[in-house]
């Protein structure tokens, strides 16, 4: 069965400029609806973490009034306990083989800017998978683990590449961008990224080449439909 890799933070905690830190994790709608729309569409998906930690959910995420009503969130909630087994055991990044995936996702949440945006292992494995040709798809807060890929030259390896991920706007309303170290759309633009923003918290998703990225948590489902369409065209 063709194997689909996600890389998922190891972070229960992120740390704002006042040193204060914040209780976080992955975002539950990033990592459940787009491994969901993998598996309904045939594929295997492996989790792998820094060191092979059990991710932690933020638990602000699986309240219904962010996750789009408590329905809604309960049916997360219920497809996360289903795979369970595999929260619990990931992978170890560090020894991941790129070459067993087709395709590699990064779901967001503010883990990522914790740990994965210093990781240099994650780094490595982003600059592989973008030279591999194969779909690379980061969302939301994801991006932040593409500050740490250079080249052997010191070079970005994704200056003038278009992409998105969590705005500035987005983290203002969210309540953090007074709070936090750093922003992660202002941090992707000085390092030369085409980064497109779209109205915040609405669905958007940008492709360049093999790389693909969503702004926010609404754009999962598209984000992930796009990586199985470009993998089913073969």
């Amino acid at each position: 069965m063709t194997a689909v890799l996600f890389v998922v933070t190891g972070a229960d905690r992120w740390t704002l400029a006042d040193g204060t830190l914040h209780p976080t994790g992955y975002w539950a709608e990033e990592l459940a609806t787009p491994h969901r729309l993998f598996r309904e569409a045939g594929f295997d998906v492996t989790i792998a973490t820094p060191g092979g930690v059990a991710p932690t959910v933020d638990a602000v995420s699986l309240a219904a009034e962010s996750a789009g009503g408590k329905e809604q969130a309960d049916a997360i909630a219920a497809y996360l306990a289903s795979i369970r087994v595999d929260l619990e055991n990931p992978v170890k990044l560090e020894d991941v083989d790129l070459d067993a995936y087709a395709a590699v996702l990064y779901p967001g949440g503010h883990g990522p800017m914790e740990d994965l945006a210093v990781n240099a292992d994650s780094g490595r494995l982003l600059t592989t998978a973008l030279d591999s040709g194969k779909p690379l798809a980061v969302l939301c807060h994801a991006p932040a683990a593409l500050l740490a890929a250079r080249r052997e030259d010191g070079s970005w390896p994704f200056a003038g590449y278009r992409m998105t991920g969590f705005t500035n706007d987005e983290e203002a309303a969210a309540g953090f961008a007074d709070k936090a170290k750093w922003l992660l759309q202002d941090r992707l633009v000085e390092l030369g990224a085409d980064f497109q923003a779209a109205a915040p918290f609405s669905e958007h998703v940008v492709a360049d080449r093999n790389l693909h990225t969503g702004q926010n948590p609404a754009s999962s489902e598209q984000l992930a439909r796009n990586v199985i369409g470009t993998l089913n065209r073969g």
